[in-house]
């Protein structure tokens, strides 16, 4: 089941290994058209050989690194929590069966009980910047709280 010339990709799944992702591709009408075992270095490449489409991934320190990747040459990489995709899987648990199921869970809007939505990928090469900055703010408003209640202190 690879691809042919005659097919265009809709939806790509991506079961993540630790040196192989496991990758499947539904077409339009949801049949699978790519079914195919890629090694970590092939991913980048083979992907940027494909149009743009959507690109979906269980929710990992990984993929939140590649869906950057992705979304810079131009498809929707989009991340799911793992316990949403498990409704989704069809017969016994393997590689290729996960990566169909991410591939039918990010077609999804929402899961019945409207709790997922898949997420896109956080742009900008530093994702943790806010929160650094946030914390910050917080030693800056503590420091603040030990002065006043130092002046305080001294006034009686």
């Amino acid at each position: 089941m690879s691809q042919t010339a005659n097919t265009a990709i809709a939806v790509i799944g991506i079961d993540i290994g630790k040196n192989s992702f496991h990758v499947v591709g539904h077409d339009a009408r949801g049949a699978i058209v790519l079914r195919q075992k890629w090694s970590r270095g092939q991913v980048e490449a083979r992907l940027a050989n494909i149009p743009p489409c959507l690109v979906g991934m269980e929710a990992c320190v990984g993929a939140r690194h590649l869906s950057r990747k992705l979304t810079s040459l131009g498809h929707d990489a989009r991340l799911m929590p793992a316990k949403y995709v498990r409704p989704y899987s069809k017969g016994q648990k393997n590689d290729f069966n996960d990566a169909e199921a991410i591939a039918e869970a990010v077609q999804r809007p929402d899961d019945p009980a409207g709790r997922c939505r898949p997420s896109p990928a956080h742009e900008g090469d530093r994702p943790g910047a806010p929160s650094l900055r946030l914390s910050a703010l917080h030693v800056l408003l503590k420091r603040e709280g030990y002065l006043i209640n130092h002046k305080k202190l001294f006034r009686l």
